[in-house]
């Protein structure tokens, strides 16, 4: 078992380098953290993030997030790159994409 994946997302989490330094060898480094977009993204539409991920859609990389707002879910996806936003749409909260 390779131990080496889990030994640098410990490293990550624990704050030492930035999460996105240490890339999957399927996913490329990002010029945003997840932190940056994240803020981005909450600006966009306040709430709670319920879910969070890094991921390659539409060609392009970027970083999804659902956000709880009441009884509905805001999928927001910001382009890993840019900082733009690609993607803004309403979920319920039982929907999945």
């Amino acid at each position: 078992m390779n131990k080496l994946p889990l030994f640098a997302m410990a490293v990550a989490a624990a704050g030492l380098v930035p999460a996105m330094a240490i890339a999957a060898p399927n996913k490329p480094a990002a010029k945003l953290s997840m932190a940056q977009a994240r803020a981005i993204a909450l600006s966009k539409a306040p709430g709670k993030v319920a879910d969070a991920e890094y991921e390659k859609e539409g060609g392009g990389w970027r970083y999804s997030f659902d956000i709880r707002q009441g009884a509905r879910i805001h999928e927001i996806g910001v382009d890993a790159n840019t900082g733009r936003i690609v993607e803004d749409k309403f979920e319920g909260l039982n929907e999945k994409d």
